[in-house]
């Protein structure tokens, strides 16, 4: 019986590592084909950084109509996707849009506000900030309540202060409502809930759950940021899981 169950075993291991290939080189390419559909919960507030000086802006969840993907953009069902801006200074794609489906940390771009994407700590927190207090009635048909477009705002603010800011020593002194950075660089805003959006902030320690997300880049529209749809990251932690096991039984062997 031990040895049937090595056998399976080593089978499966062995059909999956066959497919792998195959899978690299599907996954090679990864963009999404989306076009703007409106906006969800959301709300407009005035913003300094990322190159703009007291805008008003739409702060809150994006809608986009996906029709075509490749690589990671199949992880998205064609239809209604959703995201939030990371990327202030440019506008929604009104055509459809080939986009890059890049890491987190890699975006946003072009990174001339930054001098560079946001690197994997930034990338940590927005994480943390998604798993801790993303509501997902944020992202649906509506209507939505006063409350609803006031915390999709207060959420954008408070990734943009990610962002857009130099990391503070402590958690506790983002505010959303100072330019804490020297320079051209920095955000602030008005006209949002800001003891919300600081409160978040401030509870971002690394110990809380972290959303799997990507940026959608695209030169000359805006990017975003969107989950993962949750059954995708499960095949992909699965895989991940897979590998642990096998190098684990070939140790006791």
């Amino acid at each position: 019986m031990m040895k049937l169950k090595k056998t399976s075993t080593t089978l499966f291991i062995v059909t999956l590592l066959l497919g792998l290939p195959c899978a690299v080189q599907a996954y090679t390419v990864n963009t999404v084909e989306i076009v703007n559909a409106g906006n969800a919960a959301s709300e407009t507030i005035t913003v300094w950084g990322g190159g703009l000086e007291g805008a008003d802006v739409h702060a809150g969840v994006y809608r986009f109509d996906k029709t075509a993907g490749t690589g990671e953009g199949k992880l998205w069902d064609n239809g209604l996707v959703t995201g939030f801006c990371t990327e202030l200074s440019e506008t929604v794609p009104t055509i459809t849009s080939k986009y890059s489906v890049m890491p987190l940390e890699d975006g946003p771009v072009p990174t001339s506000f930054l001098g560079g994407p946001m690197g994997e700590a930034k990338a940590d927190y927005v994480r943390e900030l998604w798993g801790r207090f993303y509501d997902s009635s944020w992202a649906s048909e509506g209507p939505f309540t006063w409350k609803q477009n006031s915390q999709a705002s207060a959420f954008a603010s408070a990734i943009w202060e990610i962002v857009y800011e130099d990391l503070p020593a402590i958690s506790a002194k983002w505010d959303v409502t100072v330019d804490s950075t020297a320079g051209s660089r920095g955000f602030a805003s008005e006209w949002v809930d800001a003891d919300l959006a600081n409160g978040w902030l401030h509870t971002l320690d690394g110990t809380g759950p972290k959303a799997d997300l990507r940026v959608f880049s695209f030169n000359g529209s805006q990017d975003y940021i969107a989950q993962v749809p949750e059954p995708a990251t499960i095949v992909l932690l699965g895989i991940g899981g897979a590998f642990g096991l096998f190098g684990r039984k070939r140790n006791v062997a």
